[in-house]
């Protein structure tokens, strides 16, 4: 066994948990003591200040210099009472990561003495450099200035010793370069769009609010392990390592008792998240092996955004605190479930009404409806919008496997209520072209006043859909364990804001022609019933019969990731995100640019680490391993008749063999991989080189990985070099 497997084996074998004691007993006495929220500012802001933080999150009014004066000032007092000693711009760049830059308090006074200040101006905005995060060719390296300003609707808290601000990051011409920015205006966007739509059949809804209930799978793997293999430090993942003999597949894991180390990581994980108000509430093991998964309870979309990117910080840092490193991506291990971010989806007024449940009576149930409807029309007509907003070179090892829906998009309603909307445009056709009756609009009415019935008990899952409708809310199942919740958030409130805005408009001709509000709303909802019934389905997604029938559908089935962003820039992608006015040109541009450099820099990056370990670890041992029995074979030789020699030995040259063949594939097959790599870096166009990575090198990996597992199962144990997937899996 190497020196580096041995010592983290034995290092892992003296592993105990961690002791967390909690500050209080009582949730609510530390719940959110660590944010700046509306019990704090009350506390610590002077009345117009409060009154002036409370106008700008629920009215949207500006911010007086004077005001962010005093709210900085007040903010400071709260966050020193903490001993915070640094304040940040918490922004999150294209990287998939956040951004933090720290600056003390400290300032020279006017008397030259060492004073604590922090103005309204450093509140609102700063200028850190732009010019080293991705931005899709908007600046030049020269060009370093870029803007963070402050998100008011996202209130600061505090980490360690330091205050963070949540901001946009903008450039300096104004393009957004972070997930943020274009969040908010999609979260407007629907909001509108939404509002318009619910006055129909409520006057007194102002206001509708997208909600996001994200669910966060991981790995955890020792420390001492990872370390030991440098696969998952540089990449995130294994890319070789045979299965191990026992995994998921006596499905114990799944809900299973959680070991006691990991316990202790979770409480200290939860503990962390309660102090930044984070209403982090469920975990349980998951499928795989030392899998695992964390929930929170619904919020605001952009504060659930934000929540996730900070828990998956503070998971990273915990984690190491307990000796542990936790794997975000994908698929860190081959042949058994890789890890998602389910994003449970909804819209709720503010009346109370969630828009994605039945109501009390025929007109709450006919606002259900059309929420319902025009989800599947925006589905059915973003669908490669919705893809490329998941889609990520780890992503796409995952998608279509078991544990994950396919490449291609659908809904789930369940059979009941997918029935009710046939029904309805039986009805509605029976009426014919013209003015319907009163009695066949109390058929309809009527009809629909049963939905709560029907679903009464149809709320199972079909978790082989993309897009799953489970009871008062959809759950999009595609988006990957390392994204950003922004991505995906984006892409369906946006794509939503565009649908409800088609049907709003179609309705509103409808009645300027004459029709009654009711009978036009009817008319419009058969239409886009019949016309989006293509993305209806209940069966098994992951089955042949599907793809055929999907395709037969006309529905896409994209699983090149780079054919898959470029469907940003398509017709009807670009309908949604620019005419909505989430992006400009440039900036929609510069994203599928970023999207497609990150694709390429991740394949490349894996390409490079494989080579270095199937040369300078594999090949060697594997030669080492080969000598052996060739020492074997000529101390058989000396003490064994020819007879006896040839027949003991037969087993022992054909293994020579194979190992000579495998390390010859090896070398070739990385020789040719570095080659691709060579040709594809010398394209001067993103899209080419990402499609060349991707058709090119990318297919080397798993050529090369098959050679080295064989190998694993084919060298001696005690001289393999990496931890296996046995130890990797199964250590507690």
């Amino acid at each position: 066994m190497s020196k580096m497997r041995f010592f983290a084996l034995q290092e892992l074998a003296n592993r105990k948990p961690i002791e967390i004691s909690n500050p209080s007993n009582k949730l609510s006495d530390y719940y959110g003591s660590h944010v700046f929220d509306r019990k704090n500012m009350q506390e610590f802001l002077p009345k117009e200040a409060f009154k002036a933080v409370m106008n700008a999150i629920e009215k949207g009014t500006p911010i007086s210099r004077e005001m962010a004066d005093l709210i900085a000032n007040g903010m400071k007092s709260w966050a020193k009472s903490f001993n915070v000693t640094h304040y940040t711009h918490w922004f999150q760049p294209l990287t998939d990561g956040t951004a933090e830059k720290h600056d003390g308090f400290i300032e020279f006074g006017d008397d030259m003495d060492v004073i604590e200040r922090f103005s309204g101006k450093l509140l609102i905005q700063q200028e850190p450099d732009a010019s080293s995060f991705p931005n899709g060719g908007i600046r030049n390296t020269f060009e370093a200035r870029g803007y963070t300003a402050w998100d008011v609707s996202s209130p600061a808290f505090i980490v360690d010793s330091t205050l963070c601000i949540p901001t946009i990051f903008i450039s300096y011409t104004g393009e957004a370069l972070d997930y943020k920015t274009p969040l908010l205006k999609a979260l407007a966007a629907v909001d509108k769009a939404a509002t318009e739509v619910c006055q129909l059949f409520d006057k007194n809804v102002t206001k509708v609010f997208a909600n996001l209930g994200w669910e966060q799978e991981y790995f955890l793997v020792d420390s001492a392990l990872f370390n030991a293999r440098p696969d998952l430090c540089l990449t995130g993942r294994t890319l070789m390592g045979h299965s191990s003999a026992k995994d998921q597949q006596l499905e114990d894991h799944y809900f299973g008792s959680i070991p006691p180390r990991v316990t202790s990581f979770m409480k200290e994980l939860e503990l962390e998240c309660h102090k930044l108000g984070i209403p982090a509430k469920t975990r349980h093991n998951e499928v795989a092996p030392n899998q695992f998964e964390l929930a929170p309870i619904f919020e605001n979309v952009n504060l659930a955004n934000d929540h996730n990117q900070l828990v998956m910080d503070l998971m990273k840092r915990i984690a190491q605190k307990h000796n542990f490193n936790v794997l975000f991506h994908e698929k860190p291990f081959s042949g058994i479930n890789g890890s998602g971010k389910h994003n449970n989806w909804s819209l709720c007024t503010d009346t109370g009404i969630n828009l994605f449940a039945p109501g009390k009576n025929p007109k709450g149930n006919m606002l259900f409806i059309t929420f319902i409807v025009n989800v599947l029309m925006m589905v059915y007509k973003n669908q490669d919008l919705l893809r490329a907003s998941i889609s990520s070179a780890s992503n796409s090892h995952r998608l279509g496997a078991n544990e994950a829906p396919p490449a291609i998009l659908s809904i789930f309603l369940g059979k009941h209520l997918s029935n009710k909307l046939d029904e309805i445009v039986e009805q509605v056709e029976q009426a014919g072209n013209t003015k319907m009756t009163p009695e066949e609009k109390t058929i309809l009415k009527l009809g629909i006043g049963r939905i709560p019935e029907i679903l009464l008990d149809n709320t199972d899952r079909n978790r082989t859909s993309p897009f799953a409708f489970t009871g008062n809310r959809f759950e999009f199942r595609a988006a990957g364990s390392s994204s950003n919740c922004a991505a995906a958030m984006i892409a369906i409130n946006a794509a939503m804001a565009h649908q409800l805005n088609e049907f709003k408009a179609s309705v509103d001709k409808l009645m300027n022609e004459g029709v009654g509000r009711d009978e036009a709303i009817f008319r419009i909802l058969k239409e886009t019933i019949i016309a989006s019934k293509s993305i209806r389905f209940e069966g098994d997604g992951y089955s042949d019969q599907w793809k055929e029938e999907a395709a037969r559908r006309g529905l896409t089935n994209i699983c090149h990731v780079p054919e898959a962003l470029m469907k940003y820039g398509d017709k009807q992608a670009r309908e949604v995100l620019i005419g909505e006015k989430i992006f400009n040109e440039t900036e929609l541009t510069s994203r599928i640019e970023v999207e497609l450099e990150k694709y390429t820099m991740k394949v490349q990056i894996e390409s490079r680490v494989l080579g270095d370990l199937a040369i300078n670890h594999i090949v060697p041992i594997a030669i080492t391993y080969q000598n052996r029995l060739l020492d074997n074979i000529r101390g058989m030789k000396e003490i064994f008749s020819a007879e006896e020699f040839n027949e003991l030995s037969h087993d022992r040259k054909e293994l020579i063999k194979e190992i000579s063949h495998r390390v010859t594939e090896i070398k070739k097959l990385v020789k040719e991989m570095i080659e691709a790599r060579k040709v594809a870096n010398r394209i001067e166009s993103q899209e080419e080189k990402a499609f060349s990575y991707e058709e090119k090198v990318r297919p080397f990996l798993e050529l090369i990985r098959d050679h080295i597992d064989h190998l694993e199962m084919e060298v001696d144990d005690e001289i393999w070099p990496l931890p296996k997937y046995r130890e990797l899996l199964f250590a507690k």
